[in-house]
């Protein structure tokens, strides 16, 4: 049994029951339901969720937009339902706060499978859902990676740039968290999206370029001449060497 808690924003009942049950069936209990923008807010703040579902078009709005305003609430996995599969509309996505998207239609139990994975890397990494401190980083002293101007406290889930506070959605979090664990390492598109997100997919490049594009965004002073998070030209990305302490 899972206790993390799924919101699913859609508002056609028929989806909302469907990937319900499936999810019950695999063992996830604390599963509520939104049909708008407004009823969204409300659910996902009351039952503090872990998870959202989030469908693109709403009748009240757009997911896109409230995307922002989830992540004002906490720190979610987002992901996002949409009939909208063009590479505009999923960088769209990404860029509005999401961590994965899944196109319509769809089968559920792929949702499923994708929350699973999601689990299974924050139990292999440590890190957690940020309401939900694991009793391994309770018990010890937090591990702690430092590269250069920035700072990631594994126990705490924080990152620090120029030892300031700095957002980091849970995706973004854990594929840094990557590089961190291996430092001078180069890994393609495919090798990250399998490791982070947990599995393989067709068509993710663009997965892990908006989310490496984010993470320059927090961490390198330029994030066009980047100095930590380094492209490797036909091969992939690695995170530089230069380290001040773990």
């Amino acid at each position: 049994m899972y206790t993390h808690r799924i919101v699913i924003v859609d508002d056609e009942p028929s989806i909302v029951k469907m990937v319900q049950l499936v999810l019950q069936k695999e063992g996830f209990q604390h599963i509520h339901a939104a049909g708008s923008c407004a009823e969204a807010l409300d659910t996902i703040a009351r039952h503090e969720a872990d998870i959202v579902l989030l469908d693109i078009m709403l009748p009240d709005g757009s997911g896109l937009e409230l995307c922002p305003k989830i992540r004002a609430l906490g720190n979610p996995h987002i992901l996002f339902m949409t009939a909208k599969a063009s590479d505009l509309d999923i960088l769209t996505g990404f860029a509005m706060g999401g961590d994965d998207y899944i196109t319509k239609p769809f089968n559920p139990l792929e949702i499923a499978a994708r929350i699973k994975a999601r689990l299974r890397r924050i139990e292999e990494t440590g890190t957690s859902f940020p309401r939900e401190l694991p009793p391994k980083a309770q018990a010890s002293a937090p591990t702690i990676y430092r590269f250069g101007r920035f700072q990631l406290s594994v126990a705490a889930g924080e990152l620090l740039v120029g030892g300031a506070a700095v957002p980091c959605p849970a995706q973004e979090f854990q594929l840094l968290l990557h590089f961190c664990k291996h430092p001078g390492i180069v890994f393609s598109k495919a090798q990250l999206y399998e490791s982070v997100w947990g599995m393989d997919g067709l068509g993710d490049d663009n997965t892990v370029m908006v989310h490496i594009r984010r993470l320059r965004e927090r961490i390198e002073l330029d994030p066009s001449e980047p100095t930590h998070l380094i492209t490797v030209r036909g091969l992939g990305y690695k995170l530089s060497k230069e380290q001040t302490g773990v």
